[in-house]
Order: C-alpha cells, then sequence, then structure tokens
C-alpha cells in the first residue's frame, strides 16, 4: 500500500501530522508493506528565495489578528508538537520560499534518503535557532549530507533553478486534482484521503481502512481452462515437459 504526504517544510501542522502518522505506521500490522512517499506543496510559492521574515507578525497580517493573538497560536502549536515529543521553538522563528527544499528532496528521493531529510529539514526549521532561509544554499546542503546525500551533488542540485523543478511544479498540479487546498494531506493509496494534522487513533482507523479495502487481482487465464502457463516462483521454475 501507499501512503502519499502533501506538505511543506514551513507548514507546523505538517511537522506534528507526520509525528502523529509514524506513531499509527508503527502500530499497524502492516507496517513493513506500506511505501510512504512525500510530494510537494508550497505554502507560499509567491516568496522570492532568500526573502524571510519574522512567524508572528507574517501570521498577524495574514490572518487579520494581533501578533499577541499569533504569538498564542504558535504557542498551542508549540503545546500540540512538545506532546507528541517534537522540539518546536514558538519565538524567534523565521518564514521563507521553500521551493529549493521541495527540489532536494525530489533528489532525496532518488536516493532512497527523503524521508530523512523531511524529517531533517523540519527539525532545522521548526527547532533550531538557525534559519533554513537566509544562510543560502550551502545551509541546505549540510542539512542534505546530514540525511546522507552526497554534498557535491546537492550543491549542484541547488545551483540548477530546473533540477527537479517540474516534479515540485507536478506535485502540486496533482494536490490540486485531488481536492488538496491545504496541508497535510495524506492520500492512502488513491482511494483515501485525510486532511490535516489528524489524531494518531484517526490515521490507524484510515490505515486499515484502506488495507482492508485492496482489490485483490483478477487472473486472466486460458480460456479452455487449462493449467495455468510456466512461470518461476521461490520453489524454482517450473521445468518444461516434452
Amino acid at each position: 500500500m501507499r501512503v502519499e504526504i502533501w506538505s511543506d517544510i514551513a507548514c507546523p501542522w505538517c511537522y506534528v501530522g507526520k509525528a502523529r502518522f509514524e506513531k499509527a505506521l508503527a502500530a499497524f500490522p502492516h507496517r513493513d508493506d506500506v511505501e510512504v512517499v512525500h510530494r510537494s506543496f508550497e505554502l507560499d510559492p509567491g516568496r522570492a528565495k532568500g526573502d524571510a521574515a519574522p512567524v508572528v507578525p507574517m501570521l498577524a497580517r495574514k490572518y487579520g489578528m494581533s501578533e499577541a493573538q499569533a504569538q498564542a497560536a504558535e504557542d498551542n502549536v508549540g503545546a500540540q508538537a512538545a506532546a507528541e515529543g517534537l522540539p518546536y521553538r514558538t519565538r524567534g522563528r523565521d518564514h521563507g520560499n521553500t521551493f529549493d527544499m521541495h527540489r532536494l528532496l525530489h533528489f532525496a528521493k532518488e536516493q532512497g534518503a527523503q524521508d530523512r531529510l523531511v524529517q531533517i529539514l523540519y527539525r532545522a526549521n521548526f527547532a533550531e535557532e538557525r534559519s533554513v532561509f537566509t544562510e543560502g544554499d550551502e545551509r541546505l546542503v549540510e542539512l542534505a549530507v546530514e540525511a546522507g546525500l552526497d554534498a557535491d551533488a546537492a550543491r549542484k542540485v541547488l545551483a540548477d533553478p530546473d533540477a527537479y523543478a517540474a516534479d515540485v511544479r507536478a506535485d502540486e498540479e496533482e494536490a490540486a486534482r485531488l481536492g488538496a487546498t491545504g496541508v497535510p494531506f495524506f492520500v492512502l493509496d488513491r482511494k483515501y484521503g485525510v486532511s490535516g494534522a489528524q489524531p494518531a487513533e484517526i490515521f490507524t482507523r484510515a490505515l486499515e481502512q484502506a488495507w482492508g479495502e485492496r482489490s485483490p487481482i483478477s487472473l486472466i487465464g486460458r480460456a479452455d481452462g487449462e493449467a495455468d502457463a510456466d512461470a518461476c516462483g521461490p520453489d524454482g521454475c517450473a521445468v518444461p515437459q516434452r
């Protein structure tokens, strides 16, 4: 079974939602048969690269609230993150364009390191004092190396604005076709969707339902009803009979 997760590194609920989903997945009996793929979704695609701003004033402007209310909202997210065992800085964080991070995540997917890099980027953005938006490409290269990626290869991806750009756009277009207007957005086997950072028990129920309703493959054989054609299996290959 495949679970696709549309998310953005700048999204605090994606950070929390990933932890809740993973709690459900860890207890799922068929977890080893579940493939998790991270998909791109930018919350602020129009922001220029390197244009970072403090989170609290940004939230106040975006939602028409006071900065005190925006800070209270950040404190609430921080408390929910802490309940999932996640570090979260409720003061002093910034916000910016995540397009290059998404490009790097597509590169990491090819190297089998996508999930590791997603978690490292979340931690860097939500828990560490250093910004992932203002220190340039070398900060992202440093984090990519921590995820097990080659520094020069990661640097080459970031230096080429077209590298994996089409993959990011394709993910975003697919999200629109699926009706996703916000993140996190979880899609199970392209049959069921879970929107938002739901409690772990909701993810458990979704996994169980999606697994239980998988359709078995209908085999098409010979019209005369004779035995299946020769094939190879765990015990070896069929020996042709004269």
